[in-house]
C-alpha cells in the first residue's frame, strides 16, 4: 500500500486522469482509470445503443488538469472511445487530453451545461495523439513544478502581492496558465514579459478565489477527509451564517471557517432537511406560560425534535421538551389553560453556566 501512495504523488499526471505516468514509446492505451482524478465521469450510456436511422454524436468531452473540461467536435473518420488520449485544437497550437465523455452521455451533458451542440465555436479533436504529442506532452508536464518556483521568486522580486497556486502547461509546451490568487489589482504586465522571456512560451494570467485556490492545493478537513472542494465539488455555492443558524450550530467563526477562511461548504450539505424539518416546529419566540411561571427558548435540537426551555427568574435551569409537549402547552394557552410546571413535560434538564467577559471572541458577521 505503501508502494502505491509512493507512486501516485510521483505521478504527476495524477490529475489527469492516468494510473501511471504515459511514456513516449507506446501509445500509452490501458494509462486511463475511473477514479483517478477529480469528478470522474460514467458513460452510463454507453451499453445503449442508437437507432440506425440516427447519426452517432459527433462531440466528445475531454478532460485536462484538475478537472478543467471542454467540448469538441470529431470528425467522423475517428473511432474513439473514453480513456484515448488526443491532441485538441487551442490558440495557439493544439492540446493534450483525455476523452472522459461520447455518444449519448456527451449529448446530454453538453445539453445540462446549456451548449448547443451545432455551434459553430466548438473546437475540433485534431487526432489520437501521436507519440511525438505525447513526448511533449510529457516535457510540458515535468516544467510546470520547476516553472512554479521560479515564478514565485521572480514576483517576490517584484514585490507583487500576490500568490501563484497552480500552473498548467498546454500540451505542445507553447502555452501556460498561471492561476493566482490577491486581494487587490495586482499590475503583472512586466513579470509577464519577464516570464515570457525566462521560459519562451505565451503566458496567461487567472485570478481565481480563495475557494478554487484551496481545491486546487488541498488538503484535510476538520471531519478528517480530503478536502470536498478537491475531490468531487466544483460549483461553488454561497454558504451563509443562516446556515449555520438554521442548523442551530455553535456561531464560532473558528469551527465553522473552511481552510480558505470562508465558511465551510458542508454547511450547505443539509441545510435543505433542517429548513423543511423547522417547518414542523413552533414558533420559538412564543413564551410558555405556566403557573409556575413564564418559560422561554434557549435552543433546539432539530434531529431529536427537542426543544429547550428555562423560567424566567431561573434561566440557569433549562428543560428540555419534546416538540408535540409544546405545541400542546401553546394551545392550552391560547384557550387560557395554565399548566402546573413545565417539569411534568420535560424528560432532560440541563444546568447552563453563563460566562462574563469572555475572552478571544470573534464576531461571526465578518463572513456575511
Amino acid at each position: 500500500m505503501e508502494d502505491q501512495n509512493k507512486d501516485i504523488t510521483k505521478n504527476t499526471f495524477f490529475t489527469r486522469g492516468c494510473k501511471s505516468a504515459p511514456h513516449d514509446n507506446d501509445r500509452n492505451n490501458n494509462i486511463f482509470k475511473h477514479g483517478c482524478c477529480k469528478l470522474d465521469n460514467v458513460e452510463w450510456l454507453n451499453s445503449v445503443s442508437i437507432p440506425q436511422s440516427q447519426k452517432k454524436f459527433d462531440c466528445v468531452e475531454v478532460r485536462f488538469k484538475n478537472s478543467h473540461k471542454a467540448f469538441y467536435r470529431v470528425s467522423d473518420d475517428y473511432e474513439i472511445k473514453a480513456g484515448d488520449i488526443v491532441a485538441v485544437e487551442s490558440s495557439p497550437g493544439h492540446d493534450i487530453g483525455i476523452i472522459t465523455l461520447t455518444g449519448e452521455t456527451a449529448r446530454l451533458q453538453m445539453k445540462k451545461k446549456g451548449i448547443d451542440p451545432n455551434s459553430e465555436d466548438i473546437s475540433k479533436v485534431y487526432r489520437r495523439a501521436r507519440l511525438s504529442d505525447i513526448e511533449k506532452w510529457i516535457n510540458a508536464v515535468k516544467l510546470e513544478d520547476l516553472t512554479m518556483q521560479k515564478t514565485k521568486a521572480i514576483a517576490n522580486d517584484l514585490n507583487l502581492e500576490m500568490k501563484f497556486n497552480d500552473i498548467e502547461y498546454q500540451g505542445d509546451n507553447t502555452k501556460a496558465i498561471f492561476y493566482y490568487t490577491a486581494v487587490e489589482r495586482v499590475d503583472f504586465r512586466e513579470l509577464i514579459k519577464i516570464l515570457a522571456n525566462e521560459f519562451n512560451i505565451r503566458i496567461e494570467m487567472k485570478q481565481i478565489g480563495v475557494r478554487q485556490e484551496a481545491s486546487r492545493i488541498g488538503g484535510i478537513g476538520s471531519c478528517g477527509r480530503e478536502l470536498c472542494c478537491a475531490t468531487w465539488l466544483v460549483n461553488f455555492r454561497s454558504v451563509t451564517t443562516n446556515a449555520a443558524r438554521t442548523q442551530q450550530l455553535s456561531l464560532n467563526p473558528q469551527k465553522l471557517a473552511g481552510q480558505c477562511g470562508k465558511l465551510k461548504c458542508c454547511l450547505n450539505f443539509e441545510y435543505d432537511n433542517y429548513t423543511d424539518a423547522l417547518k414542523s416546529f413552533p414558533d420559538n419566540r412564543i413564551i410558555l406560560k405556566t403557573k409556575k411561571g413564564e418559560a422561554i427558548h434557549h435552543k433546539t435540537d432539530v434531529i431529536k425534535e427537542i426543544m429547550w426551555y428555562s423560567y424566567v427568574e431561573d434561566k440557569s435551569n433549562i428543560l428540555a421538551i419534546p416538540i408535540d409537549k409544546v405545541k400542546q402547552i401553546i394551545d392550552d394557552n391560547i384557550r387560557g389553560v395554565l399548566p402546573e410546571k413545565l417539569e411534568d413535560y420535560a424528560h432532560v434538564t440541563e444546568r447552563k453556566i453563563e460566562f462574563e467577559n469572555a475572552l478571544d471572541q470573534d464576531d461571526l458577521g465578518r463572513f456575511d
